[in-house]
This record gives structure tokens, C-alpha cells and sequence, in this order.
């Protein structure tokens, strides 16, 4: 039996995606094994929407090749794969097949061509009619959580992103395949489901099989309520598109309280012009509408999201919108990027005149703003009761379990391993920097 090592970089659907992959390869006889010293076949799944990420897999590819021990056939999958194709080949010594974001289900028809003709081969082709959406019991990242991927693709075509070129267009699920998925988990014993996709509101599906009995002027609504439906304990949804999230989603989260009350909605600029020129499709002001929507639920809904400090053509004035934003919203936690030029998006051709120091200061200055406002945010939970699913043993003391909380925050707390999958109810007696710390209540 060959064994096969899968390494995996960037979002949930790439995690996603390497999921089905190892559940595939299982089924057709491949061992899947954490330990790459004894593998046969090394598959790195890829992700191409920073550079950084990109030389992660020149350096892992290096790595692979140089260790000592047996050696091992290397193949590539994931975003780079789509975008480089071919020419991988040449780019880096040592790979032996690439494949590209929509072939994951023929991952073994690669490694079956390596191991039976020693040379390389790719595929970049589109995804099987009948492919299996389903993953295999051991081969979730987690025994209680578990990713439902509703769309993949993006139509947006924001200036700065590689992910419509990486990804394809927009192809959303069916909802009565969606609910199938769900009520397995839920089968299985899964508390909680993340709805996945590069812009789940931007769900479309082509039939209305599953929607039928559920109301809202969206389909991704009616699918919130479908999936809430299900009786499975949790659901959270990421990531939402701004010009697509309408308050029929608020409605919904307010009508079911499954529908856990996260919203991660990146703006990526403060300033308007700067998301012109991003092509976001939306304006600060259209945004802060959005926001207030959010504000103004009894659920108390987190938010988070995603900023660029740094894109072309980003002044001052520009950058202290953008701070002005992020105290005006009020973010329970932003991921923030200093722009980095992804070749083959239209941001590529523009001027990049803001120096790499400059971004260094505003990421610097930004993210001090965003942590004073996190930390604002975080006290609002100090002697409150959550409700948290235990996941696993804290990684920074073993005494402790570790979980989120329906509002996405990661506490810690002393507990018995025998709470692993259940959800408990923490009283939050410490804020950290973070995470949350409580006591079972």
C-alpha cells in the first residue's frame, strides 16, 4: 500500500478540498499518513493569493527533495497548480505532477500515472459531473466540525485578487445536496458546520431543489434557513461578499439561533476611492449601512474582516480613513495584509508607489488601532456566559480544553477530556490578547 503524505496551505477550502482528497485516495487503496519521512507520494496543496505563500511551496518542494531517507514523488495541487501549470515543471526541481483546483477528484489518477511511468503529468481540466462531495469520518480536520463548501469560483474580479483566475467562475451547490451533507454530519456527530466559499452570499444555485419551502429574497437566506432546518446545533457561514450581504441574513440569523451570530465581512479600505480602484463594488458609506445592520441585532453578532494597507494609489488621507473605519466599526478581530502585486490581476499593471517601509508603518499603526478596539471589544464578555464547543486540549496547558464560542472566539478553560464534542456553558473570567479564559458555569 503507498503512502501518501497531503500538506496543506491557505483557506478552508483548500483545507476543504485536501479533506476530499485523502477521503478519495483512501477509498482507492492509498494510506494517508502523517509522517512525510515515510511516504511514497508528498501532495502539497497550495494557495497563491500572497507571495509569501507562493515561495512556501519552492522552499517545501526543496525541502521534500533534499531531506535524507527514501524519495519520495512530489506532486502539487491547489491554486498555484491552476496558475502555473505547465510550467512548475520548470520552475521547480523535483515535481513530478501538478493538479489544478477543479481536477481534485482525479488526484489518484496522477499518482497511479507517476508511480506506473516515472514522469510527469498534469491536469487542469474542469471538475467531474459525479464528483463526491462527501468526506470520510477520519479524514476531517476535526471530529465536530466540519466544512460544507455551497460555492466555489468568484465573478468579482477585484483588481488585486488571483482567486477568480486560481478558482474559475462562480458555481454554487444545490441546496438539497448541501442539506444532504449536513444531516450526515450531523449523523456522524458533528456539532458544528461551517458554510463555505470564496463569497458564500453570492450563492446561486440553478435549481431551487431544497429552497422550495424556504422563505427570503436571497438564496443564500433561504439556504441559511434550509441548512437551520436540519436540527444541527451549529452553523456559522464565511466568507460574505459585501455587495451581496442583505439584511434578509440578519433576518435570518435574528429567526434561528443555530445561525451563530459571526459575520466575517472584509472591507479592505476606509477609504472609497481606494475601493474603486480595488473594484470592490462598494463604498465605505454603503458598508457602514451593513455594519449598522449588524449593530442593531438582539444577537449581539461579532464581526471581523479583511484590510489592505498599501494598495496602489493609497494616500494619507486614504490611510487614516481606513484607521477612522476601524474605530467607527469596531471590529472583533481584522486580518490585516501590507498589498503584495499578484501577477495576472489588474492591480499588477499599476504603479505599486507606495514604498515597502511605508506599508510597515501603516500595517504597524493600523494594527495597533485594530488591537486597542479588539480588546474594547473582547471586555464586553467578562463575566458572561458562552456557549463553547470543547474541540481539543488547550495547546497551552493540558489541564485546559480549548473551543469557539458561537461568536467565533477561542476560549480556554479548565475541564475534564471527557467534554471533548459536547457544548458547555464558560463564564469568561480573563481577556487575553486573543482568546477568552472561563470556568465551566
Amino acid at each position: 500500500m503507498k503512502k501518501v503524505y497531503l500538506e496543506t496551505f491557505g483557506c478552508q477550502m483548500n483545507v476543504s478540498d485536501s479533506e476530499r482528497v485523502a477521503t478519495s485516495l483512501q477509498s482507492k487503496g492509498f494510506e494517508i499518513t502523517t509522517q512525510q519521512e515515510s511516504a511514497d507520494i508528498v501532495l502539497i496543496n497550495t494557495c497563491s493569493v500572497r507571495e509569501k505563500a507562493e515561495h512556501k511551496l519552492y522552499t517545501r518542494v526543496g525541502e521534500v527533495r533534499n531531506a535524507a531517507g527514501r524519495k519520495p514523488f512530489v506532486g502539487v495541487m491547489g491554486c498555484v497548480a491552476q496558475l502555473d501549470g505547465e510550467t512548475l515543471f520548470q520552475k521547480i526541481a523535483g515535481v513530478d505532477f501538478v493538479v489544478g483546483t477543479r481536477a481534485v477528484g482525479r488526484v489518484s489518477q496522477a499518482i497511479e500515472h507517476v508511480l506506473e511511468h516515472q514522469d510527469t503529468y498534469i491536469d487542469l481540466g474542469e471538475r467531474d459531473i459525479d464528483y463526491e462531495w462527501s468526506v470520510a469520518e477520519n479524514q476531517r480536520h476535526s471530529p465536530y466540525v466540519a466544512f460544507v463548501p455551497i460555492i466555489e469560483g468568484c465573478n468579482k474580479f477585484c483588481t488585486y485578487c488571483i482567486v477568480p483566475f486560481s478558482r474559475g467562475r462562480e458555481v454554487s451547490l444545490s441546496a438539497s445536496e448541501i442539506v444532504r451533507q449536513v444531516l450526515e454530519y450531523r449523523r456522524q456527530g458533528v456539532k458544528e458546520i461551517h458554510l463555505i466559499g470564496q463569497n458564500v452570499n453570492s450563492y446561486r444555485p440553478k435549481t431551487e431543489s431544497g429552497l422550495e419551502e424556504f422563505a427570503g429574497r436571497t438564496p443564500f437566506s433561504r439556504l441559511l434557513r434550509a441548512v437551520a432546518a436540519t436540527g444541527i446545533e451549529r452553523i456559522k457561514f464565511t466568507t460574505s461578499f459585501p455587495r451581496d450581504f442583505h439584511a434578509d441574513i440578519v433576518d435570518a440569523i435574528n429567526e434561528h439561533p443555530n445561525l451563530c451570530n459571526w459575520v466575517h465581512l472584509p472591507v479592505q479600505s476606509g477609504s472609497s476611492d481606494v475601493l474603486r480602484r480595488m473594484r470592490r463594488g462598494h463604498t465605505v458609506e454603503s458598508y457602514f449601512k451593513k455594519v449598522d445592520a449588524l449593530k442593531d441585532s438582539a444577537r449581539d453578532i461579532a464581526l471581523t474582516t479583511d484590510i489592505i494597507v498599501g494598495f496602489p494609489g493609497e494616500t494619507e488621507k486614504d490611510f487614516l480613513d481606513t484607521v477612522a473605519m476601524v474605530d467607527r466599526c469596531g471590529f472583533d478581530s481584522a486580518y490585516i495584509f501590507k498589498y503584495s502585486p499578484r501577477p495576472g490581476t489588474p492591480a499588477f499593471a499599476m504603479k505599486d508607489d507606495v514604498t515597502p517601509a511605508e506599508k510597515t508603518r501603516r500595517f504597524r499603526e493600523l494594527e495597533a488601532v485594530q488591537k486597542r478596539v479588539q480588546r474594547k471589544r473582547l471586555e464586553r464578555y467578562r463575566g458572561k456566559k458562552v456557549e463553547v464547543l470543547a474541540e481539543r486540549v488547550s495547546a497551552r496547558n493540558p489541564d485546559d480544553l480549548a473551543g469557539h464560542s458561537t461568536c467565533h472566539k477561542l476560549v480556554n478553560f479548565p475541564a475534564s477530556k471527557r467534554l471533548l464534542g459536547n457544548i458547555v456553558n464558560v463564564r469568561i473570567v480573563d481577556i487575553k490578547s486573543n482568546t477568552l479564559y472561563g470556568e465551566i458555569c
